[in-house]
């Protein structure tokens, strides 16, 4: 293959198969947001069995992201990322067909699996084909798909249900799993870092402790720390973790080059992105409950309510990736995640009362603010990142923004879920105090209209938090990013990081 930091002549195809790839696990989950109220009558799936439904996924993929990385720049990013598109798609033909929760659980941390194997290598794959020159237009363009598949995942959801049944958000992912994997066999050359020693013991640590952390920030709400379980993979996520970083520092071929942490655009960047994470974590979750069980909206009609939200975001994609050389990836992540933190605030501010006019303005402002900030976000993270160690440095990244979405989730979860309850009357049936749905199910006009009200609060916390959490995002990359004008060129490492070199590997 040429060298990948040049630009090779099949670069613009290698994007559409990457694209392909980022679309297949974007849609996915989104689409599974609405798809939640009819899979679990239908499964007979409680509380605890939908939020594991959702979480299994989250709990797999963030455990094995940085190992999965490491595994794409040793032996062959395309080749781990065809690797993951068969893993998940065949996960997805299981999931289609689950007879039970169980079923389905299982199924989603197998395509947890899948999905782990498969987004480091996009990425990488990305940031090492294109040159200086072309990789923010080829970042948005990424960026822009990646919105594609979270704003369209919903409407397509909806529509997939309402023509089909629930099982069709998943089938659906099997087309565009075999696609993606013919493109990428035909068009897509290989790449990977330079030979290193295998670092098996830090692989076993990070896996351990990403997973057993991911787990108790999703048990924390609902057992507090005080619970046995709680307790024992809080220690087990220290433990390990604190292994990891210290083997990390010690051994002479690391997994992970924790040496990046010592950037300051890369680490402070990091921390502004899970901040941002955390606030958008359960937004799509909570919306659409909202719009179905508030407003009253069909799965359809909910999913069709976030097209202000991916025409705003693809707008404000393009306009970020002609401005982003001009004024600095700093200016574009402050901008955007102001205006962000503005559309939650409307959010909070919604009510049944306010129809579907102020949550439209909001979202408008969320796609605008997101469409700034994102792409530029992680622009400056992977521009840190050397060549031969991107796919673990896009795993960094990757992990990073699932930590944060999973304790978004988790947190936002737990305010929405306490909060509700507390608004709800006291007299009112212990299951509609704890279920906006099943309150909705008892015929009861006044009970119903009592759990509209409460859940509306509910959000309202929930929002407040999520706008809390990207405000101070914006504020961490105004005072991290200061000497940054735009985002260090991708061919500029680390002083400490070794030379880069890229394998040569054939064309398929």
């Amino acid at each position: 293959m040429e060298s990948t930091q040049g630009r090779h002549p099949r670069r613009w195809l290698i994007l559409v198969v990457l694209c392909l790839s980022t679309l297949v696990l974007v849609v996915d989950n989104m689409v599974l947001t609405v798809a939640i109220p009819p899979l679990a009558a239908d499964l007979g799936a409680g509380a605890q069995d939908t939020q594991w439904i959702l979480e299994s996924y989250v709990l797999v993929f963030a455990g094995l992201l940085l190992t999965a990385g490491g595994l794409s720049d040793r032996y062959g990013r395309r080749r781990v990322m065809v690797i993951g598109l068969v893993v998940f798609g065949a996960a997805s033909l299981v999931a289609a067909y689950a007879g039970d929760p169980v079923q389905l659980i299982a199924a989603r941390a197998l395509m947890g699996v899948g999905g782990a194997l498969i987004m480091p290598s996009t990425l990488s794959i990305l940031i090492t084909v294109f040159d200086d020159a072309e990789r923010r237009k080829a970042m948005a363009a990424w960026s822009a798909v990646a919105m594609v598949g979270l704003i369209g995942g919903p409407v397509l959801g909806g529509v997939l249900i309402a023509w089909f049944w629930w099982g069709a958000v998943f089938l659906i992912n099997v087309p565009i799993a075999v696609l993606a994997i013919v493109a990428a066999l035909t068009l897509m050359p290989e790449s990977k870092g330079p030979w290193t020693k295998p670092d098996p013991l830090g692989a076993i640590l990070s896996v351990v402790g990403m997973t057993a952390l991911v787990w108790t920030i999703i048990e924390l709400p609902q057992h507090g720390l005080a619970h046995p379980a709680t307790a024992v993979t809080a220690g087990l996520a220290v433990l390990a973790l604190t292994g990891f970083v210290m083997w990390e520092l010690r051994t002479a071929h690391p997994m992970v080059p924790l040496g990046l942490f010592r950037n300051r655009t890369f680490s402070g960047g990091s921390f502004s992105l899970t901040l941002v994470q955390i606030g958008n974590g359960g937004l799509l979750l909570v919306l659409t409950q909202y719009l179905q069980y508030v407003l009253g909206y069909t799965p359809t009609q909910a999913g069709l309510a976030f097209i202000p939200m991916a025409i705003a975001s693809l707008s404000f994609n393009t306009l970020g990736a002609t401005l982003g050389s001009r004024i600095g990836n700093r200016a574009l992540i402050v901008a955007g995640l102001t205006v962000s933190a503005c559309g939650f605030g409307l959010l909070s501010a919604a009510s049944a009362e306010h129809g579907f006019v102020l949550p439209a303005a909001a979202l408008l402002l969320l796609g605008a603010g997101g469409g700034l900030a994102m792409p530029a976000a992680v622009s400056a993270l992977m521009g840190t990142v050397p060549a031969e160690q991107a796919g673990v440095g896009s795993a960094l990244n990757d992990t990073i923004q699932q930590m944060g979405a999973a304790l978004g989730i988790a947190m936002l979860g737990s305010v929405l879920a306490g909060t509700y309850t507390a608004a709800m009357p006291a007299d009112a049936p212990e299951a509609a105090r704890r279920s906006i749905a099943d309150a909705l199910t008892t015929g009861d006009a006044t009970l119903a209209q009592a759990a509209r009200e409460a859940f509306t609060t509910a959000m309202s916390s929930a929002f407040v938090i999520s706008a809390a959490g990207v405000l101070a995002a914006a504020v961490l990359a105004l005072i991290v990013l200061r000497r940054e004008k735009a985002a260090a060129p991708p061919s500029a490492a680390p002083a400490d990081a070794p030379e880069r070199v890229l394998v040569p590997a054939t064309h398929s």
